[in-house]
């Protein structure tokens, strides 16, 4: 059965800042009222040294939201393993895993930003190979008892978020599930899962949706603009950090609505759940899917937009998609 998502980042940019302490506040609230409403997971991001505190420790808040939850999985999408000891992550997902009841789902990416490598004193074009080490480290640690406690589940869910062909192998090489939505990515991923030996029934994939659920499309489009532009823009600035290259212009945020060359996806929308049910089943089409994930909130986006897009994510796209509360 596939599970809806929301993926939450808790940036607090200077144009609409917060305390810290009340921008973390406001979505455990976020959460636990999503969780009530019958939402199939809840994810986290992370990086570091965002200008807007973009969250580094997904794992620490997931077990904040274990204590506040009952049912929705619990995932991390993503977080880098090439930045951390492996004995140090098998330990911390072990704990949400137990603390939540067995509900945690780990997503794993390589990275990809300077800063964040410098930070933690590790070699960037080493990532894929640290990657790939800690994640068969931290299986090995759980299987054989390295660490202590266990999780709960015998079998954790792992995720390999990568967006090219070298990460969607990797992926299907550690029989892990695809956590992007592309179906060249998943032909790599299938095709190097069934090499390494896993049965081809195993092939999972989830995804990232850039979409946002609204009543009024339009209206809300305009309330958000801003604030999609704000994600764009640091998302190209911080990339662009430490590599001698210059970020991309400023975006247009209207622009990225608009569909692609060849009729690609538009890179963001704002959609009924009526239309954001087509979307997604034409996204998803025969691919093994199992969690579809959107983001909770664009860059700390107005809170009645935020809470009436979780409210339409819950009853109405549920029901779209004719999905089990």
């Amino acid at each position: 059965m596939v599970k809806l998502g929301l993926v939450f980042d808790l940036r607090n940019p200077q144009a609409w800042a917060r305390p810290m302490a009340q921008v973390y506040a406001s979505a455990l609230d976020v959460a636990e009222e999503a969780d009530r409403l019958g939402i199939g997971g809840l994810w986290f991001s992370e990086h570091h040294r965002f200008v807007d505190g973009y969250l580094p420790q997904p794992l620490t808040f997931a077990a904040a939201v274990a204590a506040r939850t009952r049912q929705a999985r619990l995932g991390t999408c993503v977080m880098q393993p090439a930045l951390r000891i492996p004995a140090q992550l098998a330990e911390e997902a072990a704990v949400v895993d137990i603390l939540s009841s067995g509900r945690l789902e780990l997503g794993v990416g390589a990275g990809y930003r300077v800063p964040e490598f410098e930070l933690f004193g590790v070699e960037g074009n080493q990532r894929y190979e640290r990657t790939e080490a800690a994640i068969t480290e931290i299986r090995r640690m759980w299987a054989d008892g390295s660490v202590t406690p266990p999780p709960v589940q015998g079998s954790l869910p792992v995720w390999g978020g990568f967006y090219g062909p070298r990460g969607a192998r990797l992926a299907g090489r550690l029989g892990m599930g695809l956590l992007y939505m592309s179906r060249a990515r998943f032909a790599d991923y299938s095709a190097a899962l069934v090499a390494a030996g896993h049965p081809a029934e195993s092939a999972r994939v989830s995804g990232l949706m850039p979409i946002i659920l609204a009543d009024d499309p339009d209206r809300t489009l305009h309330e958000i603009a801003p604030h999609l532009a704000h994600q764009q823009d640091t998302y190209a600035f911080h990339e662009a950090e430490g590599t001698g290259k210059e970020p991309r212009p400023p975006v247009d945020p209207y622009e990225l609505t608009r569909p692609g060359p060849d009729g690609a996806p538009a890179s963001f929308q704002v959609l009924t759940p009526q239309d954001a049910a087509i979307y997604l089943r034409e996204r998803s089409r025969d691919l093994p899917v199992e969690h579809l994930i959107l983001w909770a909130s664009i860059a700390a986006m107005p809170e009645h937009v935020v809470n009436r897009h979780v409210e339409l994510v819950c009853h109405d796209l549920t029901r779209e998609l004719g999905i089990a509360p």
